[in-house]
């Protein structure tokens, strides 16, 4: 991923941030010699302090043998994006129609050594903490070996930790146009309202006071 200067995060606080609340992404597993990577989706819960993402797969997921052979992985998380037109980008000495079309997006890459978890305690321990993420209010049965109902589910999955060796993360929210630019960009997102234009717009004035 291509990250240029003034789309770089401002510090790690604006990503962790972010993905504190977009834990659903996508898991790629460099795949088996001659065969393409494993990409899955999955819901995670990230833990700053620990360094880590916590998940599980069920135990018949064909990404089994291909991590096993290769535990360097990335975990990839992409949201707030909208497509801005190209006369929004207009520079404003040159005609609306030589704009140029750009995506904003924020995304965030961690590097990770995965972790496999099969101890039956241990599997219950990380999906009662993903759980408890996703979950605060409650209202579910906490898992533990031998005791219902997610006991006997316990054999069908692997947990999956997966231990964050390094970050790449990128807020594409027009961080070199003119402030008149900008001003006609956030102006367009927030007359348009579409999905995700409030997100890309809050980005987009967060950058310019940060």
């Amino acid at each position: 991923m291509l990250i240029h200067p003034w789309d770089a995060p401002h510090d790690d606080s604006e990503w962790q941030q972010w993905l504190a609340v977009h834990d659903f992404g996508q898991l790629a597993v460099n795949g088996l010699p001659g065969e393409p990577p494993h990409v899955q989706p999955l819901h995670f819960a990230y833990d700053a302090e620990r360094g880590e993402a916590v998940t599980h797969l069920a135990r018949p997921n064909p990404l089994w043998p291909a991590l096993l052979a290769n535990p360097e992985v990335v975990l990839s998380v992409v949201d707030d994006y909208v497509y801005v037109s190209g006369p929004w980008q207009a520079a404003p000495d040159v005609p609306s129609e030589h704009g140029v079309p750009t995506s904003f997006y924020a995304a965030v890459q961690l590097r990770c050594h995965a972790h496999v978890v099969d101890d039956p305690s241990e599997k219950a321990e990380l999906l009662n903490h993903q759980v408890g993420h996703f979950q605060p209010e409650g209202g579910s049965a906490r898992a533990a070996v031998g005791e219902v109902p997610y006991g006997r589910m316990l054999p069908g999955i692997r947990g999956l930790r997966l231990e964050v060796t390094g970050v790449r993360a990128k807020f594409k929210y027009a961080g070199r146009q003119t402030e008149e630019v900008k001003d006609r960009i956030a102006e367009q997102l927030a007359n348009r309202a579409g999905p995700r234009d409030t997100a890309a717009l809050e980005h987009l004035q967060r950058r310019r006071t940060s």
